[in-house]
């Protein structure tokens, strides 16, 4: 069942806009800024802006060439056929597809303007289709202006929760990995739609000197943080599918990539509490997670001298698990460093925000 949310409730408004505006300058068929309208609302403001520019365009382009046609050959319904096919070779060519639509119904409309006066008419058509793309530019500038800033923080927390449940589970053996394999491609649905939450969060435009420097270093804080949920899922991926290769590890190796995952998932935990304010950074330099990573790696080295572990492929496995650790701790400790940098120079906002993220 598809949730109503705020986009289709701005669609209805910008078409009522786009109707009563027309009314009121007395168009001849306001029907079509009602058309026009549903074309360029956008989830953000700046896509809506770039989509009034790419809309313009395609306006223009449509009534121009439906102008041309017209005067050289007619409105026949084969003509607009053979401008309909022009319109959309052109735009594709423009790299306009978006506008496809709306070029053609432009098009369509002033080739179906009655002969008289022809010039005149298309012109209060093509006015009455522009009114209609405003109307929608309008009302994402001012209605229910899109905040995707707690959408992205809820769903990043709940799919790394969900990442980092799982990561604990297989770490220790106790995973079912038949339901696991069926689960990855979901976990990674819910990985990719973060990451359009965070291109939307991206987009958001702030205004001000001060208010962009803070909107900016918010952006740089949660592409990390998107980037260690990414990680988590290759990592969780590769813990299924080099589960044979470190089953067959001594038993002491395998309890030191266990520890070391614990205490890295753990530690993004607490990072993700210490970005809402609930705990506090480190006030020294936390060596645990150094000795543990020092400990498996000499433990890797020393495991190498096996000849039959070198000639293996379940040595590179390994090899390729260990970086990915080595990876996870460096970020996570990059994540840490953000947070306090950021906390230090805008508490009052952040707390704002926090408020603001626990409402949802």
């Amino acid at each position: 069942m598809m949730r109503v949310g705020a986009r289709i409730f701005k669609t209805g408004i910008a078409i009522t806009i786009a109707l009563f505006l027309s009314q009121l300058l007395k168009m001849p068929s306001p029907v079509f800024a009602g058309i026009a309208a549903t074309f360029a609302i956008k989830p953000t403001i700046y896509r809506s802006y770039l989509s009034v520019i790419e809309q313009m365009q395609g306006n223009i382009i449509g009534a121009v060439l439906a102008a041309i046609l017209v005067m050289a050959f007619g409105n026949h319904f084969l003509i607009v056929g053979l401008g309909s096919i022009i319109i959309i070779v052109l735009m594709l060519r423009l790299k306009l597809d978006d506008t496809v639509g709306l070029a053609l119904v432009t098009m369509i409309v002033i080739m179906e303007t009655p002969g008289t006066n022809f010039l005149q008419a298309a012109g209060v058509r093509f006015a009455t289709l522009f009114i209609g793309i405003f109307s929608s530019f309008l009302v994402n500038l001012i209605f229910l202006p899109p905040k995707y800033e707690a959408k992205l923080f809820v769903r990043l927390t709940h799919a790394t929760e969900e990442l980092l449940k799982f990561i604990r589970i297989t770490s220790r053996q106790e995973a079912d990995y038949h339901l696991l394999k069926e689960e990855l491609p979901t976990i990674k649905e819910r990985v990719y739609k973060v990451e359009q939450l965070y291109t939307l969060f991206k987009e958001e435009k702030s205004y001000g000197k001060k208010r962009k420097f803070d909107a900016q270093r918010k952006v740089v804080l949660y592409k990390e943080m998107v980037s260690i949920l990414n990680l988590t899922y290759i990592i969780l991926k590769r813990l299924h599918q080099y589960k044979s290769d470190i089953a067959y590890l001594p038993d002491a190796f395998q309890n030191m990539i266990q520890e070391q995952l614990e205490f890295l998932v753990n530690e993004h935990e607490k990072l993700l509490l210490m970005f809402l304010g609930k705990v506090k950074g480190h006030s020294r330099k936390n060596d645990t997670g150094d000795e543990q990573r020092n400990e498996l790696m000499e433990l890797f080295l020393h495991k190498l001298k096996d000849e039959s572990f070198r000639a293996n492929l379940q040595s590179y496995h390994i090899m390729n698990l260990l970086a990915l650790l080595v990876d996870y701790q460096e970020q996570l400790e990059h994540l840490e460093k953000l947070i306090e940098v950021y906390q230090l120079h805008h508490k009052e906002k952040t707390e704002l925000n926090i408020n603001e993220l626990e409402d949802q």
